[in-house]
């Protein structure tokens, strides 16, 4: 049995995209959708899907709120199979247990400030941060609606231990469903103090450490399928800009997150941080074991 794409639903906008992307992305998958709402509380607390339903948020129960997103994913994918689930419990916690049988976790950025879009609400990074299977945080649009699939790059950062790693296979995987050309990014730099003033020497240390980044890219990417077009790129800059700038006109930026068995902490790393916080389309976090 196909393992379902688990989508948090809070009845907020980010997570009403949530739905709409995740349900595009079941049936590209052909695995059944399941949406969770998991809440400490028995009733809805927001705007957004209050006014789709026409009632006060406060009378708003969350079997209201599940199966208005279960029609509204079924009216985007009719043929589509689709499971719900209340939870009341903590979401971060739901959501991760979700992961352990899910093919990946869908979920919508939320912040909770005036610039909301510039800021990942803590269920999504706590969710990013822990879970066992790829999670993938929406991105972008600021109203109720997904943005369209631009059906252009999926795009894969490539870090120091890139050989096997979890993320490149997942980025195969993600370019093959799409149809879409792989591209597979590596950022570099040239500290400071490895300059040199000889006219002779001067592009030296720089060319050391460019070499230094092919030579990751092509240890990543040795085993490529050959029916996945791939793109390597060394770019010289620090990798949350490197990164930031490549999302633009994706459809997909992966990363990956190693997970060090007994550590309670967020276990995301540096690069994969900022890019949930700067990307310009949705971020792929995909776990690997350290």
């Amino acid at each position: 049995m196909e393992l379902p794409l688990v989508v948090g639903v809070d009845g907020s906008e980010p997570s009403l995209r949530a739905v709409d992307w995740a349900a595009d992305e079941a049936v590209v998958r052909g695995v059944p959708l399941r949406l969770v709402y998991a809440c400490l509380w028995e009733r809805y607390e927001g705007a957004a899907l209050a006014r789709d339903l026409g009632e006060p948020s406060a009378e708003v129960l969350p079997q209201d709120l599940v199966g208005a997103a279960k029609e509204r994913a079924r009216a985007r994918q009719p043929g589509l199979e689709i499971s719900t689930e209340v939870v009341f419990e903590e979401p971060e916690y739901v959501l991760v247990h979700e992961g352990r049988k899910a093919s990946a976790l869908v979920v919508g950025s939320r912040g909770r400030s005036g610039i909301t879009e510039l800021l990942l609400g803590s269920v999504s990074l706590t969710v990013a941060a822990h879970a066992t299977c790829p999670v993938i945080v929406l991105r972008g649009a600021h109203d109720n609606h997904v943005a369209p699939r631009t059906e252009g790059r999926v795009v894969v950062a490539v870090g120091e231990d890139a050989k096997e790693s979890a993320a490149v296979r997942f980025a195969y995987e993600e370019a093959r469903r799409r149809k879409a050309p792989l591209e597979a990014v590596r950022a570099w730099r040239c500290p400071a103090h490895e300059s040199t003033d000889h006219p002779l020497l001067a592009d030296a240390p720089a060319q050391l450490h460019e070499r230094h980044a092919q030579e990751a890219l092509d240890a990543a990417l040795g085993d490529a399928p050959p029916d996945v077009e791939v793109h390597r790129r060394a770019v010289e800059g620090h990798p949350r800009k490197v990164l930031a700038d490549a999302s633009r006109g994706a459809d997909l930026l992966i990363v990956g997150a190693k997970r060090r068995e007994g550590h309670f902490g967020l276990q995301l790393g540096r690069v994969a941080h900022a890019v949930l916080h700067h990307s310009s389309c949705p971020v792929a976090v995909v776990p690997q074991q350290a």
